[in-house]
């Protein structure tokens, strides 16, 4: 299992309508995650930090990633929060949310 962190921005005016659709998303987007190896996944907001955490369960990290990313309902679902966020400029070339370290886990 492979634990991932990733972090992006949220200007305050679009708090509101970013937590409401993620309090009511997409069944299939979700069934896309599911079917893509993705477990315990959350969304945290620090001001107008939001901070992902995900399990991956998966053999082939990449290609589940772009299994999911091909998926045309997750795209839909992308394009609607998308203009919501803010990405970092220090994130790595390719990357909208920023990976950042992991620096401790205890189970």
């Amino acid at each position: 299992m492979r634990r991932l962190g990733s972090v992006i921005g949220m200007p305050p005016e679009n708090r509101e309508q970013y937590e409401r659709l993620h309090a009511d998303v997409w069944p299939l987007v979700l069934e896309r995650l599911s079917a893509g190896n993705i477990r315990n996944y959350s969304i945290f907001r620090h001001g107008d930090v939001l901070f992902s955490y995900m399990e991956y369960v998966g053999d082939d990290y990449d290609a589940d990633m772009a299994w999911i990313a091909e998926d045309p309902v997750t795209q839909r679902w992308w394009a609607v929060c998308g203009p919501l966020q803010r990405p970092f400029p220090e994130r790595a070339a390719g990357e909208w949310w920023m990976t950042i370290p992991e620096i401790f886990h205890v189970d």
